[in-house]
């Protein structure tokens, strides 16, 4: 697919993309189709809100926004602002309250080289049930220590099932971020895993530890509506035990952790 250079061809690429035909989008936005048909072949221009209008009905990345405003004449909209800055005090205050609320149960903030950004207690304790040093999500990148040997994929039950939908969710975002795809280059490609006979409503992780066998779901927070690049990066994987063995011990596990520490 050849790269688009104008406006009105970002535009074509992306509705193409979403499956939207030009009456589609025309009736989503409010924009008329006929000049929708205009934008596309340069025929006229956007203005700021148009483009604004039209890229968020097609859910469009920021970062691709920016390049869209830039080939429409516009200066880039959205900022990629640091987490640790001011204005981003109550991103941070969120964050911290859904980390929290989430004990006894692990959960952990990425970005999207899936860096771990920050973690709640219960990760400790987690990585204390398995062998693994409390503080060891500091720095941490979660895919290559879940595809590399001796991280913490090793102390997976079903390690290869949960390597190959790593590799494979993190191949998508690679098409468009060059750093993470840069990373995958040097990251090990796990096997292909059958599938069982019976497939189950969720693939759980399923860790071995001191404990015995730990099983859990795995859910996503992301923010809604973000107008900043830093944002639309952020997710928190929650870690959900997924029986009552697991509870127990996760239980167990983080009154014991948090009475010593907390």
């Amino acid at each position: 697919m050849d790269t688009p250079s104008t406006a009105g061809e970002h535009l074509r690429q992306l509705r193409r993309q979403a499956k939207l035909s030009q009456l589609d989008l025309a009736l989503i936005t409010g924009v008329s189709q006929r000049h929708l048909s205009c934008l596309e072949t340069g025929r006229a221009k956007p203005s700021p809100a148009t483009l604004h209008n039209l890229l968020t009905a097609l859910e469009t990345p920021l970062e691709q926004c920016n390049r869209v405003f830039l080939a429409a004449g516009f200066a880039p909209r959205y900022n990629a602002t640091p987490l640790a800055a001011p204005g981003m005090t109550a991103i941070r205050d969120a964050v911290s309250h859904v980390l929290h609320a989430n004990n006894p149960a692990p959960a952990i903030l990425l970005d999207s080289q899936w860096q771990v950004l920050a973690a709640n207690a219960s990760t400790a304790v987690l990585f204390g049930l398995v062998g693994i040093a409390p503080d060891a999500a500091d720095g941490l990148n979660l895919l290559t220590t879940l595809l590399q040997p001796g991280g913490l994929g090793d102390h997976l039950l079903n390690a290869d099932e949960i390597r190959t939908l790593a590799w494979q969710r993190a191949s998508r975002e690679a098409l468009g971020n060059p750093p993470l795809a840069q990373l995958l280059a040097g990251l090990p490609t796990p096997s292909p895993t059958e599938p069982p006979q019976e497939l189950p409503p969720l693939v759980l992780t399923r860790i071995r530890s001191t404990q015995g066998e730990l099983n859990f779901l795995s859910t996503f927070t992301t923010f809604g509506m973000p107008q900043d690049i830093t944002l639309t990066s952020l997710r928190i994987e929650h870690l959900i035990p997924a029986d009552a063995h697991t509870w127990q011990i996760m239980r167990a596990a983080y009154a014991e952790y948090s009475a010593l520490v907390l």
